[in-house]
């Protein structure tokens, strides 16, 4: 049970296994419809997924150290890269670079997959949020695979829909209300970070009938919110000398309820927010992949931003002034110290 504390916005105890539903809902389905398609990579999958699920149980029941928990993910990437080979082997002139040699490949697609599934982990703040955004990236990656007829990541992706629909039935249920946890984020994440690296690999393999042009910066664009959202926290605590994995209010859904909005409304806008990333990004489509980049890291960048550049006062949201009531704040506090 998750135990009100100070960063807490409920006031009652929670149950925080809703994990183990989605494990549970996952795995049942996987065991299917790997029987019927006698697909290798679905039972890998699973294998995966049964470790991640125990060692996400005992961080919530428990709490594991850090490189407890960085250490098992790992072992999870690597073992759906390497048995899968399922890799970002190319960054198609991103950056200068092309082909990428097989060990370098595999060692960034797993820092790539750890990313993700922390990334997913941090978000997982107010109700619907990193079960929603998961929604919306499986929704966007199953179309692409039904498009282009892999059948294996159709399946794969019905079941995370699935999982994540009951999920968040519960999630934004006030009676009978259920958090992800630790074991649903990672389990969520890890499979959110395989479908965007099988879709950017689709998209380099000549045997692909649908051929997405920039499909690095697509896949960036599907997992936009939670990846900004990390590194901007990460950021602001480096800055303020803190440790990047200390707990605090920065992310942009607590600004959201600093301004008034309910858990609900703030997702909602968080959903929209991911939606209008995806479609600027398939609608630039055309342009050249360096600048396809820089577009969308501007216009996710800037839209991020606007939360920050508003305020709430006397009941009414106004535009704010933060960075010179800031400045002004530090030089009296200053003067005081003084």
């Amino acid at each position: 049970m998750d135990v009100p504390g100070e960063r807490s916005s409920h006031s009652n105890k929670v149950p925080t296994l809703g994990g183990v539903g989605i494990f549970f809902g996952l795995s049942i389905a996987l065991c299917i419809f790997a029987s019927f398609q006698g697909s290798n990579e679905l039972f890998v999958m699973l294998g995966a997924l049964i470790i991640l699920f125990f060692t996400g149980i005992k961080d919530d029941i428990l709490v594991l150290a850090p490189i407890t928990k960085f250490t098992t993910q790992i072992i999870c990437a690597v073992v759906l890269t390497v048995l899968c080979d399922v890799r970002i082997e190319k960054f198609q002139g991103l950056l200068g670079i092309h082909e990428l040699p097989y060990l370098v490949s595999v060692a960034f697609t797993v820092f790539v997959s750890v990313l993700i599934i922390n990334a997913f982990n941090l978000i997982d703040g107010i109700d619907g949020l990193a079960g929603g955004i998961a929604l919306i990236g499986t929704v966007f990656f199953g179309t692409y695979f039904y498009l282009d007829g892999d059948t294996d990541y159709v399946l794969l992706s019905s079941a995370l829909i699935g999982s994540l629909l009951s999920f968040l039935w519960f999630n934004f249920s006030r009676r009978q209300k259920i958090f992800m946890g630790d074991t649903g984020s990672m389990i969520v994440g890890y499979l959110l970070a395989f479908l965007a690296v099988k879709f950017i690999q689709l998209n380099q393999s000549s045997e692909s009938q649908i051929i997405v042009r920039n499909a690095p910066v697509i896949a960036i664009s599907v997992l936009f919110f939670p990846l900004m959202d990390t590194l901007r926290v990460f950021i602001v605590r480096i800055l303020n000398k803190k440790s990047p994995f200390e707990a605090d209010k920065n992310h942009i859904h607590h600004r959201l309820l600093s301004l008034g909005l309910s858990h609900t409304q703030s997702s909602i806008m968080v959903y929209m927010f991911s939606l209008i990333v995806i479609g600027f990004s398939l609608y630039f489509n055309h342009n050249g992949i360096h600048t396809h980049l820089i577009m969308l890291l501007s216009f996710g960048i800037l839209l991020s931003l606007i939360p920050f550049m508003i305020e709430r006062k006397d009941g009414s949201i106004k535009i704010s002034q933060l960075l010179q009531t800031d400045v002004k704040k530090e030089k009296e506090d200053d003067q005081v110290s003084h």
